[in-house]
């Protein structure tokens, strides 16, 4: 079940260049076989898969055989490694069959001019036109390590997008531009294809799942076990969440996943409204489980790139974070901004994943913190939205806009925090039944709204602020990151 969506190691492919007269390999031998099982072990302590050349290459012949190695490997991303002086062809020579940009690599090594032979590669790479990036040092030393790591992390979550399948269910929500992209621009740009699907398929899916399934009952069950609060309410009441409207919530999750099975989907995104908010039932259940580590059931899955109001853009952002940090990544609207706390309200109609509630991948930890609150006066079909209180931590946000058909990341650092008791009282100031995010951002207010063109935010604990920035680089993507000296 949902094959394509499970997480694989990040394939690293491994080439060790030399010096191109013979007399010298069997005494370079030794220096180049040291330095590279040391990278070899650093790699795999990091949960890489490595993938090694056969030989060093000290020849053309072995540079276009190694290069077309690596090509057949699949690998993510291609590491050049110098441990000694290596003739500068022959990088230039292994490349043209590489996934770009290579990493380059030189150790420490004042024996052996590893770093002199990194920088002459280099440079035949870039009169060739070939983009690469350089680390030097100990490989020991975790400065050195975790600049390694960004880079491999970053240029393979680049090249993760090649080859995806979008599912656009439904169009652009509320006259929302920002949403709505150029599926040929993707497909040029990221090699991402989008498949659009009307969202009468996933209310046709649902009735049939209600009608001929198994599967609502049991989540159903596991919920009200689990959930801190259900909010019911009479079917006749202004604002409703009855059994029923939770039913058909839960069928559309079941439908969407049985979308992104049968036509092998990627990520996706749900238009919502103004059709399923009127008329059916608010999909935020569904959005906030497919972008879960588990389904309402508890079972464990991969986290789904799941946007509301199919914010296309929404979804390409979110799905680089997920490359880069393999967790479900946040979804919300800049709602607000406190100025006597000194916080952002980062809060949307409750597609967040219960994950935030307790910045866990298991759900006996994160549902007994989240509440199913009836939707309000935006949406009169009714429904749960999913409320909870985002745990703290640092975190990093971003999003993808457009100047002029030109994509531009905009991305800050910054802290979710919690009030404690206070959490509820803060949040009911601008919604009490949605999610909620309250963020510390590192940049003035005055950098922020002059900057950020959009009203959806996205992001995942922990700084990747620089593996975000190489993804752009990769991609021809403006960067532009703020409170940043």
């Amino acid at each position: 079940m949902l094959e394509n969506l499970q997480s694989r190691k990040i394939k690293v492919g491994v080439l060790d260049f030399g010096d191109g007269r013979s007399f010298l390999k069997e005494n370079l031998a030794p220096v180049n076989r040291e330095f590279r099982q040391k990278l070899i072990k650093y790699l795999e302590e990091e949960g890489f898969e490595v993938v090694c050349g056969d030989e060093v290459i000290w020849q053309n012949e072995i540079a276009v055989r190694s290069g077309k190695k690596m090509a057949a490997c699949a690998v993510d991303v291609v590491l050049f490694n110098f441990s000694v002086w290596a003739w500068p062809q022959y990088a230039r020579v292994a490349a043209q069959f590489c996934p770009q940009p290579i990493v380059m690599f030189s150790n420490v090594n004042p024996q052996y001019p590893g770093l002199v032979g990194m920088l002459a590669n280099s440079g035949s790479l870039d009169q060739a036109g070939i983009r690469f990036l350089k680390s030097f040092g100990d490989i020991a030393e975790p400065k050195v390590r975790s600049r390694l790591r960004s880079q491999i992390v970053a240029i393979a979550g680049a090249h993760r997008l090649r080859g995806l399948t979008y599912c656009l269910v439904g169009g652009r929500s509320l006259g929302i531009d920002t949403t709505v992209v150029d599926p040929a621009q993707w497909a040029k740009q990221f090699g991402i294809d989008v498949d659009h699907v009307d969202q009468f398929e996933l209310v046709r899916r649902a009735e049939e799942e209600l009608e001929n399934g198994e599967r609502v009952s049991p989540a159903l069950d596991f919920l009200k076990s689990r959930i801190k609060k259900i909010h019911w309410t009479e079917p006749q009441a202004t604002f409703r969440l009855t059994e029923e409207l939770l039913r058909k919530q839960l069928a559309m999750y079941y439908a969407m996943i049985d979308l992104m099975e049968e036509f092998k989907y990627d990520f996706c995104g749900i238009k919502g409204q103004r059709e399923l908010t009127e008329h059916y039932a608010t999909a935020d259940v569904a959005e906030a489980f497919l972008n879960d580590p588990y389904g309402p059931e508890g079972s464990a899955k991969p986290p789904i790139v799941c946007a509301t109001e199919a914010d296309c853009d929404a979804a390409l952002t979110m799905q680089i974070f997920k490359h880069l940090s393999n967790t479900p990544v946040l979804f919300a609207d800049v709602r607000h901004y406190h100025k006597d706390l000194g916080v952002w309200d980062l809060c949307n109609s409750g597609e967040h994943a219960t994950y935030f509630a307790g910045r866990s991948f298991d759900p006996e930890v994160n549902l007994p913190r989240t509440e199913f609150r009836p939707q309000g006066f935006y949406f009169p079909a009714g429904g749960a939205s999913v409320y909870h209180i985002a745990a703290p931590g640092p975190v990093t946000l971003a999003r993808l806009t457009r100047h002029d058909g030109q994509y531009r990341m905009t991305a800050l650092l910054a802290d979710f925090v919690d009030f404690g008791e206070r959490n509820h009282e803060i949040a009911a100031i601008s919604q009490d039944n949605w999610p909620h995010a309250f963020a510390k951002f590192q940049c003035s207010i005055e950098s922020f709204i002059n900057a950020f063109h959009c009203n959806h935010i996205h992001g995942v604990y922990g700084n990747v602020l620089a593996e975000l920035e190489t993804v752009c680089w990769v991609l021809g993507i403006d960067w532009n990151a703020l409170g940043q000296a």
